[in-house]
């Protein structure tokens, strides 16, 4: 039996989903001003559904994404709803864990536009600092390159939260992270300066790939993929928005679930959802561990 950390499933989908908004380039962000309480309620349906971490709703949360908009002169304000929205509702649950998200800098999926490491570490250190009092870790999200991860755990050393390292993959080659870089080489990186590390936003049949290529780390394993049909030529343009990516039909929870069983098979303890991937993912992810002979923690 093995000890296995559920994280959530995706937040950005889930909102579209239930708003019933449009997306625009920051939709996650404007959704928590136009319907309060939406965030919440997710982080409240995640923990339901079996989740012992909420990842705040933070990942797009970033000066130079506000830049230009009416969020802007905002961001404490913004940063401070999406805090008390995963708080309450862990708080409401009773019990788990809130990992503070941080995404990448100007877009996602882009390291060839990710700042240099001048520019990124204060950035991210800013953020982070904020975060720091009120999360149990730091997770680093689709983190694509090298030089990326390494922005993201300098900007964390100083504040002693662990900090959780996840990189996005190729689709097609699950050992190179989207930079063309190679997954395990990320392993030195983060050496002494991450608590684990995961690969994420990525198609679930990449993951095994980039498990084997993260195990002979030090730290914990784990993976939460998404579940896109692919990363479109038309998202990786200039302020995307979400409506150029489609999810895939074949991807339901049990399906999702076949996925992060085998993952858990070859060594991953920390599994969870994407994008696309919703509370009944999580749901069924939990019965299949438990019925596995796992625990949850």
């Amino acid at each position: 039996m093995t000890q296995i950390t559920l994280l959530d499933g995706g937040m950005g989908q889930e909102l579209l989903n239930r708003s019933g908004d449009m997306p625009t380039n920051l939709w996650a962000t404007q959704v928590m001003l136009d319907h309060p309480g939406l965030v919440q309620a997710i982080h409240g349906d995640y923990f339901a559904a079996g989740a012992t971490v909420a990842t705040s709703n933070t990942y797009a949360v970033h000066h130079d994404r506000f830049a230009g908009t009416d969020f802007a002169p905002r961001f404490d304000e913004i940063l401070a709803i999406a805090l008390a929205a995963v708080r309450t509702a862990r708080d409401d649950h009773g019990s788990g864990r809130i990992a503070g998200a941080i995404g990448p800098l100007i877009a996602s999926y882009r390291p060839d536009i990710h700042p240099d490491s001048e520019r990124a570490v204060p950035l991210y250190a800013e953020l982070a600092r904020a975060m720091a009092p009120h999360v149990d870790l730091i997770l680093g999200e689709t983190v694509a390159s090298l030089a990326h991860a390494d922005a993201i755990l300098t900007a964390c050393a100083p504040l002693g939260v662990p900090v959780w390292l996840a990189v996005t993959v190729r689709d097609s080659d699950g050992a190179k992270l989207r930079s063309g870089e190679h997954v395990g080489d990320v392993i030195a990186v983060a050496h002494g300066r991450a608590a684990a590390l995961l690969a994420n936003c990525s198609a679930p049949e990449a993951m095994p790939a980039a498990i084997d290529a993260l195990l002979p780390g030090d730290v914990p394993v784990g993976c939460y993929a998404n579940a896109f049909t692919q990363i479109t030529e038309d998202f990786l343009k200039e302020k995307p928005t979400v409506d150029a990516l489609s999810a895939r039909r074949d991807m339901g929870p049990q399906t999702y679930a076949d996925h992060a069983m085998d993952w858990i098979t070859q060594g991953a303890t920390i599994v969870g959802g994407c994008c696309e991937t919703g509370p009944a993912h999580i749901a069924e992810l939990a019965r299949r561990i438990r019925a596995a002979g796992h625990s949850i923690i």
